[in-house]
C-alpha cells in the first residue's frame, strides 16, 4: 500500500510539473510572438574587445518616452525587446562608466523592420574611452604599489591591500558627491579577482605543510652532498638540480624555505660561504620553476587567465628550462669559482651532524603523501580532458592527504599562508582597476603599434620587457598587469593564437625574476634566511650575480621559444 502511494504520488508530480512547463511554454511563446520585436547588437572597445556592462536604452525623442534598457553580457552582446507600439524614431543611448556616451538613430528601414515584429540586428558598436579623475587615480595607485613593493616600505600584502582599499574607498565617494572618481562596485571588483589562482594556491599550500613536516627536501639536500663525495664543482649542480625538481612542483618560495637551512649547514661544514651554494640554488628555483604550471606563482596566473594546462607547460617550456639550466650551471661554477676552491672536506663528525638534521621524520606520512602527489600529477596532466581545473585538482589532492593522515587540521590550516592570498586578491583589484579605467588596454595599444604584425618582435618584446622589468618590479603584479596586454595582442598579431606569447611573458617574468634582489619572492625569503644567519644578501649583490644569469637563461629560453613556434610550428 505505501509503495503504491508513493508511486502515484510521484507519478502526480511529474505530470503536474510537466503541465506547468508546457503551459509555461506557451504563455511565453504567446507573449514573445505577440509583442516586442528586438533590437540586438554587440559593443566593443578600440581595440576590438568586447564591453560588458554597458547601458544600451532606448529612447522615443519626440514623445520623451524610455522604452527599454538592458546591460550588454561578457561578449559585449545584447537584445532589447521593443515593447508596445514602435514610434517612427528611435534612438539608442550606449552609457558606461570610462566610456564617451554615445548615440545612433536608428534608420527609416530598422524601424520599418521593428514595426513589422522583425530583429534587427545593429551595427557593431564602438565606444571611446573616457580619461577622468578615476583613470589618474587607477593609475597613481597602480604606480604606488610598485614602487612601495620595489622598495620595501611596507609587506608587499599591505602595500596591496591599501591600494585596493584606496580605489573601493573613492570609489563609494562617489555616492557623495565625487562622481569623477567612481572606478567600480564592490561587486565589480570581485570579478577580476581570479578565484582559481585563490584555490589553487590554499590547496597546494595544505599539501605542502603536510610534504614539509616529513623532512624529505632536507635528506634529499644531505643526499647530494654524500653523492658528490665532497667534490664541491659536483655539488653546486646536485644542489640545483634538486633545488629546481622541487621548484617544478612546488612553489619557489617553500622550495627555497625547505633547502636554505640545510645548505646552510653543508657550506659552514666545508668551510665555505653559503652564499656561493644558496645564489645558484634561488636562481636554479626561478629558472625550473616555469616548466610547469604550479612552478611559480606567476605561471598560475598566466595558465588561468590563458587556459594553459600544466601538460602544456611542460611540453612547451620544458626544453627551453633545461637549456637554461645548462647555462645557468656553466655560470654558476664560472663566477663562484674562488670561493668553490677554499672549500675544505668535511670530518665524519660533521657529516654525522648533518645526517641527523636530515633524517626523514614521518615516513609514512611521506609515502601517503607521495601517493596523492602522483595521483595529483596524474589529474594536473590528464584533468584538462574532463575539464578539471588545476584549483580542483589541488583541492582534491589537500583534502585526501588531511582525511588519510589526520593531523591538527588547526595546524594544517594555519600553514596555509594567508598573508599570501590576501596579498593576491588586493593585486587583482588593484590590476582589475587600471584594467577597469583602459590604462591596460592604452598599453596594449602602443605595443600593438611598436610589434606590427610580426610574432617575433612581439615574442622578445613581451620576453625581454618582462625579463627587465623584473629587476625593478616585482614579477607577481607585473605579471597581473601584463596578462591583458598579452591577450590583446594574442588576438591581433597573426600567428599568436597558439600562445606563443603567453609562454613568453611566462619566460620572461620567470626568469626574470634572477635579475634583482625584489625580482621573485623566493629572492626576498632566501635572503631574510641568510640575513639572520648572519650572511646578507645586499641588492647590488644580487644584482651584480644575478644579472648575468638573467641575460643567460633568458636568451637561451627565449631562442628555444623562437624554434619551438617559429620553425617547428608551435
Amino acid at each position: 500500500m505505501s509503495k503504491r502511494f508513493w508511486s502515484w504520488t510521484l507519478i502526480t508530480l511529474l505530470v503536474a510539473s510537466s503541465l506547468i512547463v508546457l503551459v509555461s511554454s506557451r504563455d511565453v511563446v504567446a507573449e514573445d510572438g505577440a509583442s516586442s520585436p528586438l533590437l540586438t547588437g554587440l559593443v566593443f572597445d578600440p581595440q576590438d574587445q568586447p564591453v560588458e556592462g554597458v547601458q544600451v536604452t532606448v529612447v522615443a525623442p519626440d514623445q520623451g518616452d524610455q522604452l527599454g534598457s538592458v546591460v550588454t553580457q561578457a561578449d559585449g552582446r545584447y537584445a532589447l525587446a521593443i515593447p508596445g507600439s514602435v514610434p517612427d524614431r528611435l534612438i539608442v543611448q550606449l552609457e558606461r562608466a570610462h566610456f564617451e556616451n554615445k548615440q545612433i538613430e536608428l534608420s527609416a528601414a530598422s524601424i520599418q523592420s521593428l514595426k513589422g515584429g522583425q530583429t534587427v540586428v545593429m551595427p557593431d558598436t564602438s565606444l571611446s574611452r573616457s580619461i577622468g579623475a578615476a583613470f589618474w587615480l587607477a593609475a597613481a595607485v597602480f604606480v604606488g604599489v610598485l614602487v612601495t613593493v620595489a622598495l620595501g616600505r611596507l609587506h608587499n600584502a599591505l602595500a596591496a591591500l591599501a591600494g585596493a582599499t584606496v580605489v573601493l574607498g573613492a570609489s563609494y565617494l562617489s555616492h557623495i558627491g565625487f562622481e569623477g572618481l567612481y572606478v567600480f562596485d564592490f561587486h565589480g571588483a570581485l570579478g577580476y579577482v581570479d578565484w582559481n589562482v585563490i584555490f589553487l594556491i590554499m590547496g597546494m599550500m595544505i599539501v605542502i605543510a603536510v610534504i614539509e613536516r616529513t623532512g624529505i627536501f632536507q635528506w634529499l639536500a644531505f643526499m647530494a652532498y654524500r653523492i658528490s663525495r665532497g667534490r664541491i664543482w659536483l655539488l653546486v649542480p646536485i644542489l640545483m638540480i634538486v633545488t629546481g625538481v622541487g621548484s617544478a612542483f612546488l612553489d619557489n618560495v617553500t622550495t627555497m624555505l625547505l633547502m636554505t637551512p640545510i645548505t646552510i649547514q653543508i657550506a659552514m661544514a666545508m668551510g665555505l660561504n653559503p652564499l656561493a651554494l644558496l645564489m645558484p640554488e634561488v636562481m636554479a628555483s626561478n629558472v625550473a620553476g616555469v616548466s610547469t604550471l604550479v612552478g611559480t606563482p606567476t605561471n598560475i596566473l598566466i595558465g588561468s587567465y590563458a587556459g594553459i594546462t600544466f601538460n602544456d607547460f611542460l611540453k612547451n617550456l620544458t626544453p627551453g628550462v633545461l637549456l637554461a639550466l645548462v647555462g645557468l650551471v656553466i655560470y654558476s661554477e664560472l663566477a663562484y669559482r674562488r670561493q668553490l676552491r677554499q672549500a675544505n672536506a668535511t670530518s665524519p663528525m660533521l657529516l654525522e651532524k648533518l645526517a641527523e638534521r636530515a633524517r626523514i621524520t614521518q615516513p609514512n606520512h611521506l609515502k601517503k603523501a607521495g601517493l596523492v602527489g602522483a595521483g595529483m600529477l596524474i589529474l594536473f596532466v590528464f584533468g584538462e580532458r574532463i575539464h578539471l581545473l588545476p584549483a580542483v585538482t589541488a583541492l582534491i589532492g589537500a583534502t585526501a592527504l588531511l582525511l588519510w593522515i589526520r593531523p591538527d587540521i588547526e595546524e594544517m590550516i594555519e600553514a596555509v599562508d594567508w598573508t599570501t592570498l590576501v596579498f593576491f586578491i588586493a593585486l587583482f583589484i588593484v590590476v582589475g582597476a587600471i584594467q577597469e579605467v583602459g590604462l591596460i588596454s592604452m598599453i596594449a595599444d602602443l605595443i600593438g603599434r611598436l610589434v606590427g604584425d610580426s610574432l617575433i618582435l612581439a615574442m622578445l618584446a613581451i620576453v625581454w620587457l618582462g625579463a627587465l622589468l623584473s629587476t625593478v618590479v616585482a614579477n607577481i603584479p607585473f605579471t597581473a598587469a601584463m596578462l591583458p596586454v598579452v591577450g590583446y595582442l594574442t588576438a591581433i598579431v597573426p600567428g599568436a593564437q597558439n600562445k606563443a606569447l603567453y609562454y613568453s611573458l611566462s619566460v620572461g617574468s620567470g626568469m626574470g625574476g634572477n635579475g634583482s634582489l625584489i625580482g621573485a619572492s623566493a629572492n626576498m625569503v632566501t635572503a631574510g634566511i641568510t640575513e639572520r644567519a648572519g650572511y646578507p644578501i645586499s641588492y647590488l649583490y644580487f644584482l651584480k650575480k644575478g644579472l648575468p644569469a638573467l641575460l643567460i637563461t633568458v636568451g637561451l629560453a627565449s631562442g628555444w621559444l623562437l624554434v619551438r613556434f617559429l620553425l617547428l610550428g608551435g
